[in-house]
């Protein structure tokens, strides 16, 4: 009987890990690294990369480079406990917090880009209209001018209403 439930526990256990990394992969995480992310958030204790190893079936080097990967979104800290001489890490609590201002920021970056290399491709239009020698050249001009256009607005309203979203 003990076995049985312990048994339902971890198929519950594998369950949470799989549903709620779903979620998290939304937000750009690789499936692995959401696995990771998820596994070490419901761990009650910071965790060494030998323990995740151990809970995701994974080595220990793709354990560091994933936490590590956690680490510079700001979801995952190293934490220091007295005696213990191997890393600990241990998932960042504010989850909603971090996770939308990295989204944010993703696509904040992305999107700024973007606007950037369209402006760029509209001022090489703009400094080239005069060499169309053909109405036609000069007519699929204008339409590409007027497309770059919305483009250009399309990348300023992400990124103004990323801006009003911004949780930092």
């Amino acid at each position: 009987m003990v076995l049985k439930d312990h048994q339902s526990l971890e198929d519950i256990h594998t369950k949470v890990i799989t549903e709620f990394s779903k979620t998290l992969e939304m937000f750009g995480l690789t499936p692995a690294e959401a696995r990771l992310f998820v596994t070490i958030y419901i761990h009650p204790q910071p965790m060494t990369l030998d323990e995740m190893s151990q809970a995701l079936g994974k080595s220990k080097t793709s354990m560091s480079t994933g936490v590590r990967s956690l680490i510079d979104q700001g979801l995952v800290d190293r934490v220091w406990k007295k005696g213990v001489r191997k890393d600990l890490f241990q998932a960042n609590k504010s989850i909603y917090k971090n996770f939308m201002s990295s989204y944010i920021n993703k696509w904040q970056t992305a999107a700024n880009e973007q606007e950037t290399n369209l402006k760029k491709v509209e001022n090489q239009l703009k400094n080239r209209y005069r060499e169309f020698s053909s109405e036609k050249q000069m007519e699929e001009a204008d339409l590409l001018y007027q497309r770059l256009e919305q483009m250009i607005g399309f990348h300023e309203n992400i990124l103004k209403t990323f801006h009003k979203l911004d949780l930092e």
